[in-house]
Formats: structure tokens, C-alpha cells, sequence
């Protein structure tokens, strides 16, 4: 009976993850379409944030917009949907993976289906809105998608090797 709880959870987690990330960045990516495409750059914070429209032709830090247009699109839709299947396939595959691990996997998950959407629905482009910095020291235009895709990814960087024995570190790290 644990055993189908532990799974029933697990799935009610994932489901929850999954639906409110994904639905979170398509909502505010729609709010940002409805407020901030027609209008000049907002500040806040003494200039710390900023919300500022932009469509993202290409990857992180727009790595890729000069691409020709199809072959962006297939290139940003296919290594997503790639990345994302390897991604799914690991959290079937290893369902009983330690809670923190599963939990950044669907995010991570999540993100790149936000993200995944936009390109599939928008010709190749991704909706952005949030800039964050202080003076000249500023970030990319981002969305909610990228900031689960990023803090996700660091965080399993982070915990994998906190887990990984640092023998089998040195040793799978020569060549």
C-alpha cells in the first residue's frame, strides 16, 4: 500500500509541477503580450527590474537568432523536443530517484514545455518580459519558463555532486 501511495504521490507532484509552471509562464508570458508590447520599458526597484516585451528568436542570450528562419525553428523546436523526451525518459525511467532530484527534473521539464510551446504556436519565438540588474550589470531579457529551466538545472548540478562520491568524480572526469 506505501508503494502505491509513494507512487500515487509522486504523480500527483508531478502533475501539480507540470500544470502549474507551465500554466504560470504561458499566463504571465499572455499578461506581458496584453501589457507591455505596445508600451516603453517599466521600472522598478530603483531600476532593478525591469519589464520590457521582446520576442526571442533564439536560445539563451539569443545564442542562434541569426539563423535562417527555418532552420531556427527546427533546430530550437527539435533539440528541445529532444532534450525534453531524454528528460521525461529519466523521470519514468528512474520514478524512485531521490524526492529533490525528481521535483527539479519536473521543473526543469516544465520550463522547456513552456518554452516549447511558445516556439511551436509563434513561428520559432519565444514571448520575454523580465530584466533584472543593477547599473550597466544586467541580465538578458528572460521569462518564468527560463528561470525554472536555470535554477533547476544549477540546483541538480549542485545536489548531483553533493551525492556523487568525489572518488567516482575524479574518475569519471580523466580521460
Amino acid at each position: 500500500m506505501s508503494q502505491y501511495f509513494s507512487k500515487m504521490g509522486r504523480l500527483l507532484i508531478a502533475g501539480f509541477i507540470l500544470t502549474s509552471c507551465i500554466g504560470c509562464d504561458q499566463f504571465t508570458k499572455y499578461m506581458a503580450t496584453q501589457s507591455l508590447k505596445d508600451s516603453s520599458t517599466q521600472s522598478f526597484l530603483n531600476d532593478t527590474v525591469r519589464l520590457q516585451y521582446a520576442l526571442n528568436s533564439g536560445g539563451f542570450l539569443s545564442i542562434g537568432s541569426s539563423f535562417s528562419p527555418e532552420l531556427r525553428f527546427g533546430f530550437f523546436i527539435g533539440l528541445n523536443s529532444l532534450v525534453l523526451m531524454i528528460v521525461s525518459g529519466i523521470i519514468i525511467a528512474r520514478w524512485n530517484m531521490k524526492l529533490s532530484q525528481f521535483v527539479l527534473l519536473l521543473f526543469f521539464l516544465a520550463g522547456g514545455l513552456g518554452n516549447l510551446i511558445d516556439r511551436v504556436f509563434q513561428n520559432g519565438l519565444v514571448t520575454d518580459f523580465l530584466n533584472i540588474g543593477i547599473g550597466p550589470i544586467r541580465t538578458g531579457i528572460f521569462n518564468v519558463a527560463d528561470i525554472a529551466v536555470f535554477v533547476s538545472g544549477i540546483l541538480l548540478i549542485i545536489i548531483t555532486r553533493k551525492t556523487t562520491p568525489v572518488e567516482n568524480r575524479i574518475e569519471t572526469a580523466q580521460p
